[in-house]
């Protein structure tokens, strides 16, 4: 007898980002997309990615970012929405809960978090 299918599918996996251990953990809820990307073992601040229903191309819409929990900081809002984008596109313009709590905002670290993020793929 196989076992039945979970109500919430979820991945993880860790590896060292610019030599510092980073886990990430993906969750599909039916109406978000939940991805914590750690390099405290910690959730951290909490944002919430959205598509902007104003925009005029559907192919390629604009995100919202909110801070739900914890510091706003400019540097938050783009690294969310540089994070994801391509995961709002690639699960049909869902929404997005991004947990971050990170020691490096490099530009090389971003790179290596989005592989990082699209190898625990739920979506």
């Amino acid at each position: 007898m196989s076992s039945p299918e979970p109500i919430i599918r979820s991945r993880q996996t860790e590896t060292d980002v610019n030599g510092v251990s980073t886990q990430v953990v993906c969750s599909d809820f039916s109406n978000y997309i939940f991805i914590v990307l750690t390099q405290y073992g910690k959730i951290g601040t909490l944002v919430s990615v959205t598509p902007d229903s104003r925009s005029n191309d559907i192919s390629t819409p604009s995100l919202s970012t909110k801070v739900l929990l914890g510091k706003e900081e400019p540097l938050t809002h783009v690294f969310a929405k540089n994070l994801a984008t391509f995961v709002s596109q690639e699960a049909g313009n869902r929404p997005v809960l991004l947990g971050l709590a990170l020691k490096d905002f490099s530009i090389d670290s971003i790179k290596q978090m989005k592989e990082l993020i699209k190898s625990c793929q739920v979506w």
